[in-house]
């Protein structure tokens, strides 16, 4: 008691700090670079936060953070444009939402949809300012209490939602899982720096791939190919149904659900290192497993908005706790915003117990700004909605190459390395083959997302508990299995016991037809190959670095025998069945206008162009070749797409302070910004 009474100062002067004009003002600048920022595929808080860096040198600590909290807060709600309207996830934190928000969008219901979000949103803001109110007094503790075994059961629970978004086919959802760690741990093992199915020969290789790329290779390219090959807009009845007070009673309708969401949100942001990639997908499960009819799910189920978009504005309060608390980054962007804060002022703040000791007013400032950014952006979103909803009433053969532009600078973001286009060519690859044959992208995506924290738990969790075990039995099972832990493992048993229950109502890519054997075979047996290939290396590694071949050599294996299983029931099983599920046979890519190679062929002369001549000039001719050719534009609009087209990105590589990708011609001549 005598805690919160002697926090209600700092809580009062934390409000007198805030409720100024001009800091009222920075945060609205803060909110709306912010929606700028997420609007961009692919950019997200990092982007948003560095481009914040330089004006932080000396400014007034209460406007500096004004101005970080309402770029912070907004991401995660303006990043949902691109997952509902495109299709393309905004963010590592709104990849669940492309899986009932786009369907939502291409039935007519983007408003709806986006009103939905934002409303969720909203309240996990809230749900998550509250809470960090809280947990600044009484968290400690609690953070503490969570070691590596924790962390490790915590990341085996987000695995655990494979079960329930594998679909009908859990086999290929397993094994699709399995594929993503497997691509996750290619490049240096953290533990002891094997090389993982990479080379010192090609240095890209060794650092792994970004999570940026894969996320827009998954989801992005088979979903703007599959569009452009169907050559109409994204909502068939060109009419943005629903407006955005229909979906407003949708969250309200589900509000319980998005409460839940909502601590579903803060406890996993609390987490270090966990952070958004992870949250939606759990609360995504979560919706799913609580909810009656499923069958609607991956087709436009509002609840599959609703609580992912609960959870990631939540966990933005709960990612400040161990940033606050211990100056522990939860995340990419709570890194960039510690050390921000380093610079504010005259650079005496400093974020840890330090600042909760000598600094609590301006704590509580972050988390009443926090709360207010959210309202602020979800009301700007919510009356830009209908109006950016109208996207996707255009024929999506002149969206389509600004889009390739936008995720070709998205991706090229993540390591500046033009072998990041390339690497998205594959993905995207995969991508198309995995929606095709109805393998679970996102059981894909989980795998890849947490193939890293997996094996760095478990291996530091394993080094740890052989300490112990050495001093006694007993202490070593204490270790391991505390009750967080042993509570822990409850919640993931019946999380995958329901979920293999609930999975077969689920279609993973939604309703397809079964055709003949060859084409899902052919697919079947190159996942297998790079699965053995993968399994193989890992074992090449010296023993003496088992850490580093263990987890590679588990997974492999694992999916290895989920693939042995379903080579043996595709043999045995008749034409037809379900276990040849192929998009090519029946729905919209059946039906689509242009063939699958030709239209990838579009972007392949991109990404090719770029290695020649460098991203601008390769981009001129691109669009100016995309819109006369394949969208059959007239010259006078042609040129005045082009145009607006390359100024608007150099617009926005200048704002960022970025690069563009070079190509041989770079290396050549000494050419003028934008060219080099």
């Amino acid at each position: 008691m005598d805690t919160f009474t002697s926090a209600l100062p700092a809580l009062a002067s934390a409000w007198e700090l805030i409720l100024q004009p001009l800091v009222l003002g920075y945060l609205v600048l803060g909110v709306l670079m912010g929606l700028a920022v997420g609007v961009f595929p692919g950019l997200g808080g990092i982007a948003g936060l560095s481009l914040l860096l330089p004006f932080m040198f000396g400014m007034d600590p209460v406007l500096g953070l004004a101005l970080m909290i309402g770029m912070v807060a907004v991401v995660p709600t303006s990043d949902t444009f691109a997952s509902v309207l495109m299709g393309i996830p905004g963010s590592s934190a709104s990849q669940a939402t492309v899986l009932d928000g786009f369907p939502m969008a291409k039935n007519g219901e983007a408003a709806r949809a986006l009103s939905a979000a934002f409303a969720s949103s909203l309240f996990g803001g809230l749900v998550g300012a509250a809470f960090l109110t809280v947990f600044i007094l009484v968290a400690r503790p609690i953070v503490l209490a969570f070691g590596l075994p924790e962390m490790l059961m915590i990341t085996l629970f987000g695995l655990s939602m494979v079960a329930v978004l594998a679909g009908r086919m859990p086999l290929k959802g397993l094994a699709a899982a399995g594929l993503g760690i497997m691509i996750g741990t290619i490049g240096e093992a953290d533990a002891g720096g094997n090389l993982r199915m990479a080379t010192y020969d090609i240095p890209y290789l060794t650092d792994g791939l970004k999570l940026v790329i894969v996320g827009l290779g998954i989801f992005a390219i088979p979903e703007i190919v599959s569009l452009l090959r169907q050559d109409r807009s994204i909502s068939r009845e060109a009419s943005l149904g629903a407006g955005w007070m229909t979906g407003v009673k949708d969250w309200a309708s589900n509000i319980f659900l998005s409460m839940r969401c909502s601590i579903i949100g803060v406890v996993v942001g609390v987490i270090p290192g966990l952070g958004g990639s992870v949250v939606d997908w759990i609360a995504y499960g979560h919706s799913v497993q609580t909810t009656r009819d499923k069958s609607k799910f991956g087709k436009g189920e509002v609840r599959g908005v609703i609580g992912p978009e609960s959870s990631n504005n939540a966990k933005e309060g709960g990612g400040l706790v161990p940033t606050l608390l211990f100056g522990i980054p939860g995340s990419g962007s709570m890194a960039i915003f510690i050390g921000a804060i380093a610079l504010l002022g005259s650079g005496d703040i400093e974020v840890g117990p330090s600042m909760l000791k000598n600094n609590l007013d301006i704590t509580y400032s972050i988390v009443w700004l926090l709360a207010l950014a959210n309202v602020v952006g979800t009301i700007v979103c919510i009356a830009a909605s209908g109006g950016i909803a109208k996207l996707t009433t255009i024929r999506f053969t002149y969206l389509a190459p600004f889009l390739f532009m936008l995720i070709s600078f998205a991706a090229f973001q993540s390591g500046q390395n033009f072998e990041d286009l390339l690497a998205l060519c594959g993905i995207g690859l995969i991508g198309i083959f995995l929606r095709r044959f109805d393998w679970s992208r996102p059981a894909f995506l989980i795998g890849f997302v947490l193939s890293n924290p997996v094996e760095k738990f478990s291996n530091q969790a394993f080094q740890i508990s052989s300490i112990r075990f050495r001093k006694s039995f007993g202490e070593g099972m204490e270790y391991l299995f505390s009750p967080i832990v042993i509570v822990l493992i409850i919640i993931t048993v019946i999380s995958v016991v329901l979920g293999i229950r609930q999975a077969k109502a689920i279609m993973a890519e939604g309703e397809m037809k079964s055709g003949s054997k060859r084409a899902p075979l052919v697919f079947l047996l190159l996942v297998s190959a790079y699965l053995l290939v993968a399994v193989i290396d890992a074992s090449r590694i010296p023993n003496i670095n088992m850490t580093d071949k263990i987890v590679p050599l588990v997974v492999g294996s694992f999916s290895l025998l989920c693939c042995l299983i379903l080579l043996v029931k595709m043999i045995r099983a008749p034409e037809g069945d379900s276990i040849f599920a192929d998009k090519e046979l029946g729905g919209e890519d059946a039906d689509a206008s242009h063939s699958l190679w030709s239209t990838l062929a579009w972007f392949g002369l991109l990404v090719g162009l770029t290695a020649v001549v460098g991203f601008i000039l390769a981009l001129v001719v691109f669009l100016v070749a995309f819109l006369r050719v394949r969208a059959d534009a007239s010259w006078n609009k042609t040129l005045l797409l082009s145009v607006c087209g390359i100024a608007f990105m150099c617009l926005m590589a200048w704002a960022l302070n970025r690069d563009f990708p070079p190509g041989l011609l770079q290396s050549y001549a000494d050419l003028p910004w934008p060219l080099t």
